[in-house]
């Protein structure tokens, strides 16, 4: 096992790998920019390293700093959390260059699953099923239209290398194919450096539906049930749960069949998300996440194994220790992210001072976070300053006892989705379980939030 690892990230995720290398007895190591040098993830660890300014070209996306960090505490191995450089097969390369772990799947694996065209293409050549579609890449022309009605309207436009809702349109008919093309290229070159894009059909309504794989470098390869993550708001994940309620066994067991089967077609190891939608009982590959996902916890909360640990030991090279059948659901887990931003403005972001920050000590609620009170929320990161996870013997009990926890909790000096979810959690679909997206599109009911 490691001595001493380092994480190569910030915030609450760092916080939250800090606690398992510390449970495991393992030194840690953080990385910081000069505006984190006081934060809660660098007090929380062993070591810590500055390695640039505020921005995250100039200290967390920089591969160069980050490896002579590790080199310079003797780190064997780097976490790389999520986001950042998590799923940069470059970097992975860049640590095995420098005689260093990285701890995730090989960059081979990353490539794989980097670009949705050929990740589709894979998937459909292992047996996996995917959205109806074109495999292509696909530029305005003659062909277009010709191919949309052949895919059948309304059409999603995707660029290959996009994710978080960048380089996604809709075409409803055929005239904003276009529109919706031109749309999702330029942002596939704005974002990711990517102008490619293909065709495939867009599901009206689907439920988002993911499932947790864990192999090692044996080729034992299990998966750890899923989870439903179908309320988003402009394809970002605002509440996450396991198990889903739209799933029975029988379909339970498919999906996460399918799941196996599509990480073994580019020979996963380490955890990783296979990501789908759900029409019905028809289940298509949507993506592949290839690191840990910010929802992890309530996989965690279900299941009672430290995804941290097996990542970890897998980048050890030990074999996994569970089988599948010794992966049992129990209960019910939901989370929801505490972004700063304010749901009434149209999600505006709310950076600033935190002046205030307390949260309940309630026995099956897990608070992941990565600040204190008194912490700036600064706008060259991301938003989300905690993770509220709610356990229950089944979903309305944790319902009650995540509604309770929030109710519990004082927040003040900048405005929160916490108003946001304590009104979602309250409403009527959610309590039937839908996706609530009629709810998010509805601006008279979000500007209603009091905040």
């Amino acid at each position: 096992m490691f001595p001493r690892i380092l994480v190569a990230n910030r915030g609450e995720i760092a916080v939250r790998v800090f606690s398992t290398l510390k449970r495991m007895g393992i030194d840690s190591v953080a990385v910081y920019s000069d505006v984190d040098a006081d934060s809660l993830h660098v007090r929380s660890a062993d070591e810590a390293v500055l390695i640039g300014g505020a921005f995250v070209a100039d200290s967390y996306l920089r591969m160069d700093r980050i490896i002579e960090a590790a080199l310079q505490t003797g780190a064997e191995a780097i976490h790389p959390g999520y986001g950042l450089l998590a799923e940069n097969p470059e970097f992975a390369r860049a640590c095995a260059d420098a005689g260093i772990v990285f701890i995730g799947p090989s960059p081979e694996s990353m490539e794989a699953m980097s670009s949705k065209i050929a990740a589709r293409t894979t998937m459909a050549k292992a047996g996996v099923p995917v959205v109806p579609g074109l495999t292509d890449a696909i530029v305005w022309g003659e062909e277009a239209p010709r191919i949309a009605a052949e895919i059948g309207y309304p059409v999603a436009v995707k660029a290959s290398s996009g994710g978080g809702g960048k380089g996604f349109r809709i075409a409803e008919s055929p005239e904003g194919l276009q529109s919706a093309i031109e749309g999702a290229s330029g942002e596939g070159e704005r974002f990711f450096g990517d102008p490619t894009v293909y065709l495939e059909r867009y599901l009206v309504d689907p439920r988002h539906v993911e499932v947790q794989v864990l192999g090692d470098k044996h080729g034992n390869l299990i998966h750890l049930f899923e989870r439903d993550c179908s309320i988003q708001r402009r394809h970002q994940k605002l509440v996450e749960e396991s198990p889903s309620p739209a799933l029975d066994d029988s379909l339970r067991q498919m999906i996460g069949n399918v799941a196996i089967d599509a990480a073994r077609a580019v020979d996963y190891y380490s955890l990783g998300t296979v990501e789908g939608l759900l029409v019905g009982d028809e289940f298509f590959f949507l993506e592949m996440n290839t690191r840990i996902q910010v929802e992890h916890p309530v996989t965690e909360m279900v299941t009672g194994i430290d995804l941290v640990e097996e990542q970890i030991k897998v980048a050890a090279n030990e074999e996994l220790s569970l089988k599948q059948e010794d992966v049992q659901l129990r209960g019910h887990a939901i989370e929801v992210r505490i972004n700063a931003e304010n749901a009434a403005k149209n999600f505006r972001p709310s950076p600033g001072v935190l002046s205030e920050f307390s949260v309940p000590d309630l026995a099956n609620v897990r608070i992941d976070t990565g600040v204190l009170a008194g912490d700036t929320v600064h706008p060259f990161y991301d938003p989300m300053i905690a993770k509220f996870i709610a356990w229950g013997s089944d979903r309305a009990e944790a319902t009650r006892l995540l509604l309770e926890a929030l109710s519990r909790t004082e927040i003040s000096g900048i405005k929160t989705l916490m108003p946001f979810h304590q009104a979602l959690l309250k409403t009527e679909e959610w309590q039937h379980a839908s996706t609530c997206r009629s709810l998010l599109e509805d601006k008279a009911w979000l500007r209603g939030i009091e905040n």
